[in-house]
């Protein structure tokens, strides 16, 4: 069986997409409301070294990647700024039909506009639906690690 692709457009993200973005974060940020993630959004929308792309099949907001410039050192990287993959989420029922690909190049062309000459991402180490995307998006493993808190 052969899916049909849909038809979508790719585009960077004003503060009128606010709701649109912080309505698919959620899903993949549950522990969240919608209010903080709005709350959030609105405060990195305007920011330059923030970029958030979204996926629109008609005129409903189906996925979105968000990037960001980081400046401190990247765990595998040899330059700075190193553009960052913060968060990325596309629907369940749009899923593998190159829509990630889609928003990841948006936040790639994005990065090299910015001078950036790597592109970085994370995953939790149990998280392997993350890491096939991750490598299958492109991304080599860098590395693994344990992080530790300690409350004093």
């Amino acid at each position: 069986m052969i899916e049909a692709q849909i038809a979508t457009t790719i585009q960077k993200a004003t503060r009128d997409h606010v709701t649109y973005i912080a309505n698919l974060a959620l899903q993949l940020w549950e522990d969240h409301t919608q209010i903080e993630l709005a709350d959030e959004f609105c405060q990195l929308i305007d920011r330059n070294d923030v970029a958030i792309f979204l996926a629109f099949t008609d005129d409903n907001a189906i996925g979105f990647a968000q990037c960001q410039l980081r400046y401190d050192y990247v765990e595998g990287t040899g330059s700075s700024p190193v553009a960052y993959l913060e968060g990325i989420f596309v629907e369940n029922p749009f899923r593998k039909q190159g829509l990630a690909r889609k928003l990841i190049a948006a936040c790639e062309q994005w990065a090299k506009d910015k001078g950036c000459q790597e592109f970085a991402s994370d995953c939790e180490l149990n998280n392997t639906d993350s890491l096939s995307f991750h490598l299958h998006s492109g991304f080599e493993e860098a590395n693994r690690i344990i992080c530790f808190v300690k409350k004093i």
